[in-house]
């Protein structure tokens, strides 16, 4: 890896916020994170110079909160220019909601009032059996869902919320799911969103303890493979993208 092939930038949707897993797995690959919190006033780059690829998590809010809230519009204006870099790029939660708005997409809540909170299995589609398997239990943690962006490939598809997991282009993706949820993170999101629990569609703080025991080992394998294959593919034609400073490290 050359320095600038080693470094990839995670944005964080609060100060506290954890990388978990994905932390894990790409400092084992070797990488380089800097880190950027545009919540909190922070100023995205300007260009993805520098950077290997970037990752934007997800958060309490809302995408359709850009009015009221900055670092969501600045994300929302930024997303297109690091597409356009061709580096690769992964929105996870709310992450492939602000992608898929980005790329003109609605994002809205389930239209029975529901959540989707805990361990659900998702399914791949034809395009997405090389990356995902039959079926898959991944973790969730939001009340709303996004449409498929014009010209994006779907490639998992859950019961609840249909859309689960796209590609734009060969390296864009957007999961709906929270592959970097770990045990720790797991403890702390059901002290924080206790009151959510009682939300419908939500598994009790108990179930989400037994589920993560039960699929957790197969999904850190599945995100071994997924990250592999997103990192591996470093060429992706603009012609394939529909599009309308310097970030913090933390150790």
């Amino acid at each position: 890896m050359t320095p600038e092939s080693s470094r990839l930038l995670l944005i964080m949707q609060a100060p506290d916020a954890s990388a978990g897993r994905c932390r894990r797995k790409l400092r084992e690959r070797g990488y380089q994170l800097d880190y950027c919190y545009p919540q909190a006033g922070q100023a995205l780059p300007t260009a993805m110079d520098g950077y290997a690829g970037a990752v934007v998590f997800g958060g309490p809010m809302s995408v359709n909160d850009e009015a009221k809230l900055p670092g969501v519009r600045a994300q929302l204006d930024w997303i297109p220019q690091a597409l356009a870099s061709g580096q690769p790029f992964l929105g996870i939660c709310l992450g492939a909601q602000l992608l898929a708005r980005a790329l003109g997409a609605t994002v809205k809540p389930h239209p029975a009032g529901l959540a989707e909170i805990g361990y659900f299995p998702i399914w791949p589609t034809a395009a997405g059996h090389p990356l995902f398997d039959t079926p898959l239990y991944v973790y969730h943690w939001h009340h709303e869902g996004f449409e498929l962006p014009a010209g994006a490939e779907l490639l998992a598809i859950g019961d609840r919320f249909p859309h689960q997991a796209y590609r734009c282009g060969a390296n864009s993706f957007g999961v709906q799911f929270h592959p970097e949820v770990n045990q720790r993170i797991l403890e702390a999101w059901l002290v924080e969103g206790a009151t959510e629990l009682d939300t419908p569609g939500a598994q009790s703080a108990a179930e989400q303890r037994n589920q993560h025991a039960r699929h957790d080992a197969a999904l850190d394998r599945w995100f071994d493979h997924f990250l592999d294959e997103w990192l591996g593919t470093n060429v992706v034609s603009r012609d394939n993208l529909i599009l309308p400073n310097s970030p913090s490290t933390r150790p």
